[in-house]
């Protein structure tokens, strides 16, 4: 099933077991799905990329609906060069094939590819993938107990134009 129809299952999931009942809320909030804000250090970081010659996307487990309102909605469209979703391959992160997908549709190798998340568990299964990963540990969680290890860790993507030689 798509994203949409997780996130809607898990959303009826979390209401359920919190007995809330309130006509109206479900919908209003898988609608502030599609609205959720970057991190205020998001646009001039894909900028500052963009301008030192980087290739900028986006590989996620949202579908495509999702993706593009966020994106549109946060205003990062002219700062990506590609947006990825795990639709085109029929399974979700961590799966190999999701960062096969990277691979392909960029044309670069896995140790080319710079790949940044703030999943602890996404990071860890970039790198066993065979990916360069700058972990954005904004929390100061724990490292995961999974193949694979970031190669670096950051705590704002503010941070990671330094790190690929983009300063």
């Amino acid at each position: 099933m798509d994203f949409w129809q997780l996130t809607g299952d898990a959303l009826d999931f979390a209401l359920e077991t919190l007995a809330i009942d309130k006509p109206g809320l479900r919908h209003r909030l898988m609608q502030l799905y599609l609205t959720l804000d970057a991190f205020p250090e998001v646009p001039s970081t894909l900028a500052t990329l963009k301008r030192a010659g980087l290739r900028t996307a986006i590989l996620s487990n949202g579908s495509p609906k999702m993706l593009d309102a966020v994106v549109e909605g946060a205003r990062l469209d002219g700062l990506l060069d590609a947006v990825l979703s795990v639709e085109e391959v029929g399974v979700y992160k961590p799966h190999a094939a999701v960062y096969q997908l990277a691979v392909d549709r960029l044309g670069i190798p896995p140790r080319g590819i710079a790949f940044q998340s703030s999943n602890a568990w996404d990071a860890y299964a970039a790198s066993s993938f065979g990916m360069q990963v700058i972990w954005c540990n904004r929390y100061q969680q724990r490292p995961e107990r999974l193949p694979g290890a970031p190669d670096r860790m950051i705590r704002t993507l503010a941070e990671m134009p330094a790190l690929v030689g983009a300063d």
